[in-house]
């Protein structure tokens, strides 16, 4: 059978890129999705979310649900078909991520999510091993910063095919295990976390599907030292901070978040209102979203 993500099968690939490209939303407002309640959708609210999903691996909700209330994300997930919630080790014991700025004692504060400052482009997870990739996210926002913290957004998927309408060889390159490494992290106890190696791009051997493990970070990141590898990674940061088209901006207010299929993502820094500090609830998943029912495009 025929692949789209084979790169010895070009006419497959080019059928998939054609039918993608002509479905992707134009503008951030096109994937923005009002309801009620994220704690329980609609029926027609939920299609309208995984319709998004199924052309751009994400949707935004907009709702006017302003509750600090961490169960949000949680029970919004579950109704769009995600259960393996992955609680990595900043988490919270519910598996919950409050993103804010941390206070100066513990480890959150050498992180830069729980600081104000800028975070470039990456999919979350991108230390993860293989064997337990993180395929959905959820991102609530319960209050904005007082000024900044805009998200920028792209579907991994628009990624993989500058890459390969390029050159399919930085293609090849990325999917190589060993494409990209990040160091064992140590902690006063020994190494907390083993060095990972792994592709750029993998297909989902579940559910077919592209998967991208991705940090534009500089810092902690060990690329293979080959020229494909070295033009790939040079050709995609590139890429990432052109003005394209599959490029989207917003800032989420309160009561809204972001669902998706791990996709490539940024924030700006901001300015914190100390009596109303920004905070977003994240939620990691294993699984990846529910496939829409109806079939339908999203506008």
């Amino acid at each position: 059978m025929s692949h789209p993500f084979d790169l010895t099968q070009a006419g497959a690939y080019q059928r998939w890129r054609d039918a993608k490209l002509a479905s992707q939303p134009r503008q951030a407002a096109d994937l923005i999705v009002d309801v009620a309640d994220p704690r329980a959708l609609s029926a027609s609210e939920r299609e309208a979310l995984l319709q998004r999903c199924a052309v751009a691996n994400m949707a935004i909700y907009r709702s006017p649900v302003i509750t600090e209330d961490k169960a949000i994300p949680v029970q919004l997930a579950r109704q769009l078909g995600l259960h393996q919630l992955d609680g990595n080790w900043l988490a919270d014991e519910d598996g919950i991520s409050p993103i804010a700025v941390a206070a100066p004692t513990g480890d959150r504060p050498a992180f830069i999510p729980y600081t104000n400052r800028p975070i470039k482009w990456h999919t979350d997870g991108y230390y993860q091993p293989e064997t337990r990739p993180i395929r959905a996210m959820v991102l609530h926002c319960v209050r904005p910063a007082r000024q900044g913290g805009e998200t920028a957004l792209m579907n991994h998927e628009m990624a993989y095919v500058a890459l390969r309408e390029a050159n399919p060889d930085w293609v090849r390159a990325l999917m190589a295990p060993d494409a990209m490494t990040i160091p064992e992290r140590i902690d006063d106890d020994g190494i907390a976390r083993p060095e990972q190696a792994g592709p750029v791009f993998m297909v989902d051997t579940t559910s077919g599907q592209l998967n991208m493990r991705y940090t534009a970070r500089t810092r902690s990141i060990v690329w293979k030292d080959d020229a494909a590898t070295r033009e790939a990674v040079a050709f995609l940061a590139d890429f990432l901070a052109s003005d394209s088209r599959h490029i989207f901006r917003l800032t989420l207010e309160a009561g809204m978040g972001l669902v998706c299929n791990n996709v490539l993502h940024d924030r700006a820094g901001f300015a914190d209102d100390p009596q109303q500090p920004r905070l977003l609830y994240r939620a990691r998943y294993l699984d990846r979203l529910a496939r829409s029912t109806s079939g339908a495009v999203a506008p």
